[in-house]
């Protein structure tokens, strides 16, 4: 299978309900590439916890607040990036302890960056207090990893 070079963005309101939209905008964005249904599963479960932690953390809820969503496809590597213009992660190190939550009066289970963490093949994390967070996701597709070998 010849693989192309793909990408999309999109950019929409820092409101809960936008989150199931950016799961099934990146899902059939990446749904054109020979993809397990696992590996489809994981993304879309990355995407949640990227854009919920934007809404709830960034932005604290406020619909004024703008996420944005890139995805890059290239040679069978998926690369995702998720930035807000929030108020930024004090303690990158601290934010990314499982468990950790900033939000317990929401339930929260502070798993989020282990969830992306475990799910991709890397995460970054850039950040400045006031200004934003930006998470960068990468992960190499089972068929890309076969056509290596």
């Amino acid at each position: 299978m010849k693989v192309q070079r793909n990408f999309m963005t999109v950019s929409f309101a820092a409101v809960s309900q936008n989150e199931a939209f950016a799961r099934v905008a990146v899902a059939s964005f990446i749904s054109q590439l020979d993809i397990t249904m696992d590996e489809l599963e994981e993304i879309k479960t990355v995407i949640s916890e990227a854009v919920t932690n934007a809404i709830i953390h960034g932005y604290d809820e406020n619909p004024e607040g703008v996420v944005h969503i890139s995805v890059q496809i290239n040679d069978g590597v998926i690369d995702v990036v998720v930035e807000d213009k929030g108020k930024g992660i004090e303690d990158v190190e601290q934010a990314m302890q499982p468990l950790y939550t900033t939000k317990p009066e929401l339930e929260r289970s502070g798993m989020g960056f282990t969830i992306m963490e475990n799910f991709m093949d890397s995460l970054e994390v850039a950040t400045s207090v006031g200004k934003g967070t930006t998470v960068r996701l990468t992960k190499r597709l089972s068929f890309a990893k076969a056509l290596q070998n």
